[in-house]
């Protein structure tokens, strides 16, 4: 993908702030491909869709069934609930997820839920985030019906 949404050879995220904003260029390639109904991590300030979760009404805590989900969750220690929650929702019926998390091929959660279960598109370079300009890695990671699970 040759957009402007990433940065080569950027230093990554060293912030203790996790909710960074997805690039808007990105949202847009993916959600032209996906068309997404619901963004399952937001707030009411960078939500990509109208029907959305934030940390009051958290996305954790609620049903993606029949949705089609973008998720770009908050990258502290509690990703692997979100890649967890990713995972399990993906199986119910008529639901696909598109999770935005960093490049951390070497993480339990990443070995657990996303190699071998989720298709996985490694993005060049850092993402650079439209919050502060600060670059971070990552991949997006899609689970929909007849993905494979091992």
């Amino acid at each position: 993908m040759a957009s402007n949404f990433y940065k080569a050879g950027a230093a990554a995220m060293t912030s203790n702030k996790d909710d960074w904003e997805t690039p808007q260029s990105l949202f847009d390639q993916l959600d032209e491909e996906f068309h997404f109904t619901l963004d399952a991590a937001s707030n009411d300030q960078n939500a990509k869709c109208e029907h959305h979760y934030t940390a009051e009404n958290s996305g954790l805590e609620h049903s993606w069934e029949g949705e089609t989900v973008f998720c770009d969750p908050p990258y502290g220690r509690n990703i692997g609930d979100w890649i967890r929650k990713a995972s399990q929702e993906a199986s119910k019926p008529d639901t696909l997820v598109v999770l935005l998390v960093p490049a951390r091929t070497d993480t339990r959660w990443f070995q657990n839920h996303i190699l071998h279960r989720a298709e996985v598109r490694f993005l060049p370079g850092r993402l650079k985030y439209e919050v502060n300009g600060q670059a971070g890695e990552a991949a997006p990671s899609f689970w929909r019906e007849g993905t494979p699970s091992f």
